[in-house]
């Protein structure tokens, strides 16, 4: 059985994150969303609001979990019992970043390889950081993510 792990931070999970998924859970029998505990950054969700918006999503994948961890990838994959690490492509500038995180880990890893996805064209442009700079001004995020997480972000946005 090939397991993927899709890692990331989703604060807020987009649209493009969404395709990126259930494209995965096409390819592989198994795809396990990581939603990264990151201590040095300051999200507008906890991982627990995180993981919970990502399962409202893609809880009709029958083949995706969504997990929370911290730490080295490398090891939140072996611990998932993981072959694959999945990692989205928006621009040149995304592949240059990924290829060296990708060659790092197969050095930690050697048994770990990496796919890339190219992001669908319509998302090509999309971040999490350009939803959340809308959303405080708040303008129009409908076309970017689910409408369950606009209400999420509008909510957390508001006075």
């Amino acid at each position: 059985m090939a397991i993927a792990v899709y890692p990331g931070s989703f604060d807020p999970v987009t649209l493009g994150h969404q395709d990126i998924i259930e494209r995965s859970s096409k390819i592989m029998d198994k795809v396990i969303v990581g939603v990264l505990k990151n201590n040095s950054k300051s999200p507008l969700f906890s991982v627990e609001e995180r993981v919970n918006m990502l399962k409202s999503v893609a809880g009709h994948l029958p083949n995706v979990e969504i997990q929370a961890f911290d730490g080295l990838l490398v090891d939140f994959v072996h611990k998932c019992r993981g072959d694959v690490i999945v990692r989205g492509l928006r621009a040149i500038t995304d592949f240059e970043y990924e290829l060296q995180m990708s060659q790092t880990n197969r050095v930690i890893a050697p048994g770990v390889d990496t796919i890339f996805l190219t992001t669908n064209l319509k998302y090509s442009y999309l971040s999490s950081s350009i939803v959340k700079e809308i959303a405080m001004y708040h303008g129009d995020i409908s076309a970017f993510v689910h409408p369950v997480i606009a209400d999420k972000i509008t909510e957390k946005m508001s006075p």
